[in-house]
């Protein structure tokens, strides 16, 4: 994890944004507590330049009003959490599916990352690099596809989603969700498929199988 200086905020596209917050505020906190400080549904904009202005959840669902669902974030600690948590954000739904999970498709559901400062971007890249990496590798084979799709965008204008909307998931505990977790383990670059697994760890698949069970569809 880098020293530098990085910012507390960020949003993150990942199709429906219920699941996205169930993922990030309940899941991500079993592992990492008191990691996330706000979490929030909204909408925000690759390209606010070309959006309209304070969208309803019908006109960002059309698909043309160029904004994508996100979770608004503000983490404690940045430094600590960030990259893992932009890990995460590729362990619950496929990167490789291009404005789509599941059955929801659409511009509205791209798979993006809407990063605050420099140091944030540079981690995520790096992030996706791996990952594009561990797919070619076949690592990691848990995708629909074979291409990480996610793009990373500069943090702008959040429009906070409709106050139902706030906690579905929390409060539906079987409303409609896309996500799922993919893979527990995140895995090292250098590893073959001959190699001795690593000890459990924060992130390993062993710590993680403990908390969500055994993965589906791998």
């Amino acid at each position: 994890m880098s020293c530098s200086s990085i910012s507390n905020k960020v949003a993150l596209g990942a199709g429906c944004y219920w699941g996205t917050e169930k993922y990030v505020v309940k899941d991500f906190q079993k592992i990492f507590p008191n990691s996330i400080k706000t979490a929030k549904v909204g909408f925000m904009a690759p390209e606010p330049q070309k959006a309209i202005t304070n969208p309803t959840y019908r006109q960002v669902c059309s698909g043309t009003s160029g904004h994508i669902e996100v979770l608004d974030v503000e983490l404690n600690q940045p430094e600590i959490y960030f990259e893992e948590l932009i890990k995460f954000f590729f362990q619950f739904h496929d990167p490789t599916t291009k404005n789509q999970q599941g059955n929801d498709r659409g511009y509205q559901y791209a798979s993006c990352v809407f990063t605050s400062d420099s140091e944030q971007s540079r981690i995520t890249k790096k992030v996706i690099q791996d990952l594009q990496v561990l797919i070619d590798k076949k690592l990691i084979t848990a995708y629909s596809n074979k291409k990480v799709e996610t793009f990373v965008a500069d943090y702008n204008t959040f429009y906070e989603a409709q106050e139902d909307h706030q906690e579905y998931l929390m409060k539906n505990p079987n409303g409609y969700c896309n996500h799922r977790i993919r893979f527990k383990e995140w895995p090292s670059i250098t590893a073959s498929t001959e190699t001795s697994p690593p000890s459990p760890s924060p992130t390993s698949g062993g710590f993680l199988s403990k908390i969500f069970g055994q993965p589906k569809g791998e």
